[in-house]
């Protein structure tokens, strides 16, 4: 069974679905740079959160953004192939 379903180790099956992960980790990281000092527990979970969302580091989140761009464009191409095969 492949949980990636063809994406890569960091893709995600839509690139509205990886912005959304990238959008939400930010607003976690953000959460927990400003509740570091009042809320150190939560600004710790807030952290471990939006790793958990960005599947690793910001660095493996870009990676991630690539895979799924070169995903839909393979879709694409293949798609456009089946239809010149068909004709």
């Amino acid at each position: 069974m492949n949980v990636f379903r063809g994406t890569g180790m960091f893709g995600s099956t839509s690139l509205g679905a990886h912005l959304m992960r990238g959008a939400a980790a930010a607003a976690l990281l953000a959460c927990a740079i400003v509740q570091q000092t009042a809320h150190p527990w939560a600004s710790l979970s807030a952290g471990v959160a939006a790793l958990v969302a960005l599947r690793g580091c910001p660095m493996c989140w870009t990676v991630g953004l690539v895979e799924t761009l070169l995903q839909g464009r393979s879709d694409r191409t293949a798609e456009r192939a089946d239809r010149t095969w068909l004709h």
